[in-house]
């Protein structure tokens, strides 16, 4: 295999596992805080059909951004209302989440563009497009030469092949999922708010006695959740591809889910997971069909890759991963 192909499915690898590694951040700060939240899909998904729904309208992918991000913690504020206000089932709160996106979003889209579920593709002011970082090979230096960007890349030496072709030219959304990364090792560990959100997920009681807000953290957990699932969804319709279709998010919340449980819910962890799943997707798009010898490995087999891990890794094939103690329990203050 050639050093270029390499760096193509690698920068592949990156732009796919970008929503999962958002989602699993947002479960992140949500089951740390004691609240599961299986509803991460449910909220990409409204936050995928409302970001691009404005944007096609609108042509302002900023407003379609923000427009993502509000429907996303209204659905994580229906989350929080029914698991800590009224202290519900947090897994059924989560289903119903996950039913609602799924036939609100066709309705809606249906009715609102009269295309059988699915927005109008999104124009250039309507996406986001990527960012060329400085000294790398882009867009603009192919116009300028009059040749295909893949030509001049090709021609680089495997140091700029690497800063042009897997490091530049992605979303601002893929750098801030990553730069999201230490961002919330730093909040969980390093800041008093994190001590006391993960405090909240291991003994509330302790919290409460402490004279802190349990019900105020938790709630602050699933609006943080609320905003990177609406990033998440955002990204999506509006930079991954152009565009709402029906069920577009295809399982990726329940497969962050899944990696939040291989991560055993640590940050970096996490973004080792999403990568993986990121890069068995990768793979999948590139190869179609892998012969290994004699043995051909069809493209359903790879298409399923993801999905067949996520299912090894909630059976718990991967060692044992303990969530965090008071997760799943409505906490219900002594008197």
């Amino acid at each position: 295999m050639e050093f270029l192909t390499i760096i193509q499915v690698l920068d592949s690898t990156v732009r796919l596992a970008t929503p999962l590694l958002l989602a699993c951040l947002a479960g992140l700060f949500s089951e740390r805080a004691g609240i599961f939240d299986i509803g991460l899909e449910g909220k990409m998904l409204m936050a995928a059909f409302l970001s691009a729904a404005v944007a096609a309208v609108t042509g302002n992918v900023w407003l379609g951004l923000l427009a993502g991000i509000a429907s996303s913690l209204v659905l994580a504020g229906l989350h929080g209302v029914a698991s800590i206000t009224f202290r519900g089932n947090q897994l059924i709160s989560g289903v119903a989440i996950n039913f609602l996106a799924a036939g609100m979003t066709v309705l809606i889209a249906q009715d609102w563009f009269q295309q059988g579920g699915r927005t109008p593709s999104l124009l250039r002011e309507g996406r986001f497009g990527g960012l060329e970082l400085p000294f790398a090979i882009g867009p603009s230096d192919a116009e300028a030469a009059g040749r295909p960007l893949s030509e001049l890349i090709a021609e680089a030496g495997m140091f700029q092949q690497v800063y042009s072709e897997l490091l530049s030219g992605h979303s601002i959304l893929v750098y801030a999922a990553f730069l999201a990364v230490p961002l919330t090792w730093w909040v969980l560990f390093r800041t008093r708010f994190g001590l006391r959100l993960r405090a909240v997920g291991e003994n509330p009681a302790a919290v409460d006695t402490a004279g802190v807000s349990v019900v105020g953290l938790r709630f602050a957990a699933v609006a943080i959740c609320g905003l990177l699932c609406g990033i998440a969804g955002a990204y999506l319709a509006t930079a991954l591809q152009a565009g709402f279709v029906k069920d577009m998010t295809a399982g990726r919340g329940f497969i962050a889910l899944a990696a939040l449980i291989f991560a055993k819910w640590r940050p970096w962890h996490a973004m080792g997971a999403c990568l993986l799943f990121g890069l068995l997707q990768a793979v999948a798009l590139r190869f179609q069909n892998i012969e290994l010898g004699s043995v051909t490995i069809p493209v359903q087999v790879m298409d399923a890759l993801p999905y067949i891990l996520t299912v090894v890794i909630l059976a718990g094939f991967v060692g044992k991963a303990i969530p965090p103690r008071a997760g799943g329990e409505p906490y219900v203050k002594e008197r």
